[in-house]
């Protein structure tokens, strides 16, 4: 999931890349983080929590999320 949400950024920021749109491709990423974040803690019965000392957002970006 992780790499076609980079592949669909990717094209994302390729085409709207012109300009100035830090605050938008900021906004975007944290809600993105969101999503994932609520994917991991949903799709099991029990409570996912991130590896020890790591915040969700390190979390994710360890299983491969890049910046856009």
């Amino acid at each position: 999931m992780i790499s076609e949400i980079n592949r669909w950024s990717t094209g994302w920021v390729n085409y709207f890349g012109y300009g100035y749109p830090r605050v938008a491709f900021r906004a975007i990423h944290s809600y993105i983080v969101e999503r994932l974040t609520n994917h991991l803690q949903r799709r099991s019965q029990r409570a996912y929590r991130p590896p020890e000392g790591k915040t969700f957002y390190a979390h994710v970006h360890d299983l491969g999320l890049r910046r856009l």
